[in-house]
């Protein structure tokens, strides 16, 4: 069974920066585009960011744009998501997702949320005003 795992989750300040990083233990990410997707208490899951199997096709949703960067090393078998000022509406439950109908994305990830069929545990992310 497929699991992801992600990391790097944790309490900061507003303003302040985290680095989310999903791995994928005895499965290949590199064919793939890699979502994560955020889920507030109350809330609905969102797609935050999608990039495709080689780096492109890369995809914010307008909440992140300029703060969030997306990145990928499938030498290394890893996608990353930097979090630069951060905002408490980003408090959330984050996970990475692999997309086995794409190699592209078309969407930070919320409209195609059905084709994810690879879904880590989530990490949690708090911010502090």
């Amino acid at each position: 069974q497929v699991q992801l795992v992600e990391s790097g989750g944790g309490l900061v300040q507003s303003g302040g920066s985290l680095r989310l990083s999903c791995a994928a233990p005895g499965f290949t990410l590199a064919s793939y585009a890699i979502s994560w997707f955020r889920q507030a208490p109350g809330k609905e899951r969102e797609g935050v960011s999608c990039i495709g199997y080689n780096g492109g096709s890369i995809y914010y949703a307008d909440s992140v744009k300029g703060r969030f960067t997306i990145s990928r090393d499938n030498a290394k078998n890893m996608v990353y998501l930097q979090m630069n000022s951060l905002k408490p509406e980003d408090t959330a439950l984050y996970y990475c997702a692999a997309n086995p109908m794409r190699s592209i994305c078309v969407s930070p990830g919320t409209d195609q949320m059905h084709e994810y069929h690879y879904w880590g545990q989530g990490t949690p992310v708090t911010i502090s005003s």
